[in-house]
């Protein structure tokens, strides 16, 4: 197992795909809402892998040629992925085109990145090809022709390329509103220091099984929630996220059934299981196999936490199996992790201090402006953090600022990008988040350009929204915030969108009140502006994040034009 004691044995991710070439035991387990899981061994792995890499050679893809790979999430794509790697390709997951992108912004975007990150091949599904051809000028290959062109009866062990360590492995991109933003170029020798070090910090061993509905065009789930598994030869339970979405029972039947021990969820994922599946479709899942459901991606809320450990509580459900882990594609995964199999730390501290001061000043839990905020653990081995203020000058213990990183693990650059640089001088990767430290424990706020300043107070968007959650009639997850200014009032107000299925008038004005009260009861801000819109109104990034700004512009555009 690759481990850091272990890392100095190996120097690319191709020497590690190849193991396992005989091994009968199961390498992919991929749940479908049929009833019969699809079993691939490690072998069959292998030789479709082979099977895709040489058809991909056919095509004319050759070492260091970008191949992207935009397809749903699919046994398919897996292959294809390993397949690139192998020949010495550098492959990247990008989301397909669904009903949450807008098509014209989708297609335009990946004209554009297709032509300056030079791709020399697209694979996709048959019903998309025909359409992606006529926006982009490289070859698009469909699944059919793909497979028409695998290779019959040539020796395709000849086809594998061994690449330097510092080679680029593969690309993950920046999610954004099409999801088609920065290529994160990560080097064989970075991936590998990132898996060795989150698996001395997951304490991963060979009993371990990791369950997996994450999208793979998304860091959590293609690092996480794949290439860890398949690397280190552990069991992957997967399944398609848009399955999941509208059956989240289906990942505890997993669970269940394979005895899966880790499973990566971003925080919103917690509620819509505690909300959204019924008892009756969890009766019987027996859940404490689980060593850690460790909460990544957005800023965990101790609410989220209680609330799923209290629903699934009779499925075996603890606290101590709830982790989380602070982690970005500039990093490879992960930054930091909590301890698995204990509970994640909380700090409860003065809302009114963090907002006017910056400081995170501890008080007492019956405090009147107690807020409680969940530890993203401390920094895995050889990687540093630190809290910088806004001249970068690094702040002391419980001063908010913003977070920044440096490790051996981190992106060569953005591909093909020369205009992007993502160091500072002295090679610190400035992430944008805002967080603090204190005793050691990393706890994040929110994003920097998110942050509205009303009335002389930091308001972060993402506790508005989750105040509003709590309403019912308000669609978890499908809520956005963010700050308009005010020139009279020289300050910005805060604007809220949700959607909602309500569809009555006075219905509706009933729940503008009531979202106005809950969240000036529970953040003591008050939200000047609540509009609510019918479901899909709000547009999302492909990893399912709300896109602040663009929500922002539509939502003025309307208000401009008096349909809002």
């Amino acid at each position: 197992m690759l481990r850091l004691a272990t890392r100095s044995r190996v120097r690319t991710l191709t020497e590690l795909a190849v193991h396992g070439i005989q091994d009968a035991r199961p390498a992919i387990i991929f749940y479908q809402t049929e009833p019969s899981p699809v079993i691939v061994s490690r072998a069959e792995l292998w030789r479709q892998v082979m099977t895709c890499a040489g058809a991909l050679d056919r095509a004319g893809l050759r070492a260091g040629d970008l191949v992207i790979i935009a397809h749903t999430q699919s046994l398919e794509s897996i292959y294809a992925f390993w397949g690139a790697l192998v020949i010495g390709a550098v492959p990247s997951m990008f989301p397909t085109l669904t009903e949450k992108l807008d098509r014209s912004i989708y297609l335009t975007s990946m004209a554009e990145l297709t032509r300056r990150s030079q791709a020399k091949l697209v694979l996709t599904t048959d019903d998309f090809a025909p359409e992606l051809s006529w926006h982009i000028d490289c070859p698009v290959l469909s699944s059919t022709l793909w497979n028409q062109s695998a290779p019959d009866g040539e020796p395709l062990n000849l086809l594998i390329r061994m690449p330097n360590p510092q080679d680029i492995a593969f690309l993950q991109h920046s999610s954004g509103t099409t999801g088609l933003q920065k290529g994160v170029a990560l080097s064989h020798e970075a991936v590998l220091n990132q898996l060795a070090s989150y698996a001395d910090a997951l304490d991963l061993n060979e009993n371990d099984i990791v369950a997996s509905w994450l999208p793979l065009y998304h860091d959590m789930g293609l690092i996480a929630g794949f290439i860890q598994p398949i690397v280190q030869g552990l069991p992957l339970v997967l399944m398609s996220p848009f399955d999941w979405v509208q059956h989240p029972a289906l990942l505890l039947r997993a669970i269940d059934e394979t005895r899966a021990t880790l499973c990566w969820l971003p925080n919103f994922a917690y509620n819509h299981m505690a909300r959204r599946i019924r008892q009756r479709d969890s009766v019987g899942f027996d859940l404490s196999c689980m060593r850690g459901f460790i909460n990544c991606s957005e800023p965990v809320r101790a609410a989220s936490h209680a609330l799923f450990a209290e629903r699934f509580a009779v499925n075996g459900v603890k606290m101590r199996q709830l982790a989380v882990s602070y982690a970005m594609a500039e990093n490879t995964f992960a930054v930091t992790q909590t301890p698995i199999s204990r509970p994640a730390p909380h700090d409860t501290i003065d809302r009114d201090r963090l907002q006017r001061e910056d400081i995170a000043l501890p008080v007492a839990s019956d405090h009147p402006l107690a807020v409680t905020q969940v530890s993203c653990g401390r920094p895995i081995a050889n990687t540093r953090v630190k809290i910088v203020g806004g001249h970068g000058d690094t702040v002391g213990e419980r001063h908010v600022g913003e977070v920044v990183i440096s490790s051996d693990c981190m992106l060569t650059g953005y591909y093909r990008r020369p205009d992007l640089q993502p160091f500072d001088a002295d090679g610190w990767y400035r992430t944008g988040d805002l967080g603090y430290l204190a005793d050691g424990e990393l706890y994040i706020i929110g994003r920097s350009k998110d942050l509205i300043i009303s009335a002389g107070k930091n308001v972060f968007p993402q506790d508005i929204e989750a105040a509003a959650y709590d309403v019912s009639g308000i669609h978890p997850g499908r809520a956005v915030v963010f700050g308009v200014p005010d020139e009279r009032e020289g300050t910005e107000l805060i604007a809220l969108v949700a959607e909602t299925d309500e569809s009555d008038d006075a219905a509706r004005q009933r729940l503008v009140s009531e979202v106005r009260q809950h969240i000036a009861r529970t953040t003591e801000v008050s939200a000047s502006f609540v509009t609510l819109v019918e479901r899909g109104w709000l547009i999302k990034t492909s990893s399912g994040k709300t896109a602040r700004a663009a929500n922002r512009e539509k939502w003025l555009r309307e208000r401009d034009a008096g349909s809002v």
